[in-house]
């Protein structure tokens, strides 16, 4: 009898997923389960699953794997990994997604670092953290029924070579064929492990792809759409439910090397920074939907002032292009929707990790006394949960939302 009750209800589950169903590509616009058009509202994850030196106020230790060496040469490796656990157990959590949700966004933009998922130098070694981690922001979306679009931030090899990807200075995932098979191995098994996730609309593929000064760009830019045509046949041999997301080279700002879309359900994103909030700035992204009737998406966008932000929202929305600003909260900065204090101590932190140091008598020179390094860190890991940041109004009215 168990039996039967146990089948009977994972049929009711299953024909519930069916009926809900998955945020599709229907023309030029993302449609719901029920067919209503689909305006994509929401906000980036930054320095989350993939930190970066900025965003901790640090300039050239600029990369997660240059903030990792510091951390550990002032606190030990072991301590040092305490401390990124302990950072993205609290730096977002089931409180944020709740807030993100209430103040009247619809999905979120959730980047990662290939690292947290798999061993660099043994990517035969996998690991459970970061499947661990998209397992629980899921959860908590779920339950608030807010979207989510995956976004491989820094890939095996590095597919921009700068302190974004956390890489090596240069893109090798265009020209490393282990990097290659170790990017399809880790979409496969993500896109395995959620092909009947509905809460997640889909995958976007590699982040601001192949920089503007690389001599041989244009080469490069050649290799980008095969590239993601193989990224995609690993992916549909397993999930042919969610959206691929393609993003153009330079920085996502270049969409010539494309071609008519090579299957159904593909939508492209785009990144703008630092530029007029006007119609010629976004011109060529609009001529692109309309040729081949595609999506297009804008998945970052921001680190601006809040008047540039509401002008660039409403050019966004005219055009009927769905967005996602960034970042979703920062260290002592109103330019995202929260953020928390930077202490004196923090300032100890950043000093260190800027200056100079040739060898290990330096090192040991400069490094702040023990009890400053344990306050700084501790305090940050405390005023990065959500119930210590501040709100910042002025970007929430900016993107048309409220304070719940």
């Amino acid at each position: 009898m168990k039996k039967i009750l146990f089948a009977v209800l994972l049929f009711a589950a299953s024909l519930s997923a069916q009926q809900k169903g998955f945020v599709k590509v229907d023309g030029k616009h993302f449609v719901e389960p029920n067919g209503k058009k689909f305006l994509l509202r929401g906000i980036n994850l930054g320095n989350w699953l993939n930190p970066e030196g900025y965003m901790f106020k640090l300039q050239n230790v600029s990369s997660y794997r240059l903030i990792d060496n510091t951390i550990k040469e002032l606190i030990g490796a072991d301590e040092a990994r305490n401390f990124w656990k302990t950072f993205r157990d609290n730096y977002i959590t089931k409180e944020d997604i709740h807030f993100i949700k209430a103040s009247g966004l619809n999905h979120i933009r959730v980047p990662f670092n290939f690292k947290l998922f798999l061993v660099e130098d043994h990517p035969e070694i996998w690991l459970e953290e970061g499947f661990q981690r998209l397992d629980d922001v899921m959860k908590w979306c779920r339950e608030e029924n807010l979207y989510v679009i995956l976004d491989m931030h820094a890939a095996p090899g590095g597919q921009t070579g700068d302190n974004i990807d956390d890489s090596w200075s240069y893109p090798w995932l265009f020209e490393d064929e282990q990097a290659q098979k170790t990017t399809f191995a880790l979409w496969k098994k993500l896109a395995d492990r959620y092909k009947d996730e509905t809460i997640v609309i889909g995958y976007d593929l590699l982040n601001e792809p192949i920089p503007h000064f690389y001599e041989n760009k244009e080469e490069l830019n050649k290799l980008l759409e095969p590239l993601y045509k193989k990224i995609s046949a690993a992916i549909r041999e397993v999930d042919k439910n969610h959206t691929i997301f393609l993003g153009g080279a330079q920085w996502n700002t270049n969409f010539k090397m494309f071609g008519a879309p090579y299957e159904n359900n593909l939508a492209y994103t785009f990144h703008r920074y630092w530029m007029p909030p006007e119609q010629k700035e976004i011109q060529d992204v609009i001529d692109f939907t309309n040729k081949y009737n595609v999506p297009m998406y804008l998945g970052e966008s921001g680190e601006n002032e809040d008047a540039w932000i509401d002008t660039f929202k409403v050019l966004l929305e005219k055009h009927e292009l769905g967005w996602c600003f960034w970042p979703y909260k920062k260290m002592d900065s109103s330019r995202g929707m929260v953020q928390f204090v930077k202490t004196k101590e923090w300032d100890e932190i950043v000093k260190y990790a800027e200056t100079p140091k040739k060898h290990y008598g330096e090192v040991r020179e400069a490094k702040p006394p023990r009890e400053v390094v344990k306050k700084a860190l501790a305090d940050l890991l405390e005023n990065c949960k959500f119930k210590n940041c501040t709100i910042n109004q002025g970007y929430l009215k900016a993107l048309g939302l409220t304070n719940p």
